[in-house]
């Protein structure tokens, strides 16, 4: 007499991953960087409020003076 010595089939779990292969949305990708050099890139940058102040104080043009001082501050 021959003895079914498979593990039990669950359904449940089956149907779940079927349904999570068919639903579930690729994760996102981060941008490409920029191809063109010397594209400036928007950012989120937590800055001081007094070293911020100097900088505006200057008028327009004040994210271009903190782009040109992080620069001279990298070395480049």
């Amino acid at each position: 007499m021959a003895i079914n010595r498979r593990p039990p089939t669950d359904t449940r779990a089956l149907a779940e991953k079927a349904f999570k292969a068919v639903t579930t949305k690729p994760a996102d990708l981060p941008p490409p960087k920029p191809a063109v050099p010397g594209v400036k890139e928007t950012v989120s940058l937590r800055i001081d409020r007094d070293v911020l102040d100097v900088f505006q104080a200057g008028g327009p043009g004040w994210q271009d003076r903190i782009n040109d001082a992080l620069r001279k501050a990298a070395g480049k």
